[in-house]
């Protein structure tokens, strides 16, 4: 599994356009988003699709399909709430 590279992220263009309307979030890189100075998301790339890592606590998500990417967002926005 490689980090996904700007073609993959093409893909992905509508989800990270939603990510950088959380508050808190800092997209250092494009695709690779910190909260406060901590890594808490970035993305994967295998045969199986595209996939995101996000922390705290870990977790992967193939984000392949819209039911992945709303899942990704849904716990996204629930670790901003603890």
């Amino acid at each position: 599994m490689r980090h996904a590279r700007d073609a993959d992220l093409d893909r992905l263009e509508d989800l990270l356009a939603q990510l950088r309307t959380l508050p808190g979030l800092t997209e250092k890189k494009r695709g690779v988003f910190y909260r406060k100075s901590r890594a808490f998301l970035h993305f994967h790339e295998d045969p199986k699709g595209l996939f995101a890592d996000i922390s705290d606590p870990d977790e992967r998500i193939d984000v392949t399909e819209a039911a992945g990417q709303a899942a990704l967002m849904k716990a996204a926005r629930e670790r901003f709430k603890a």
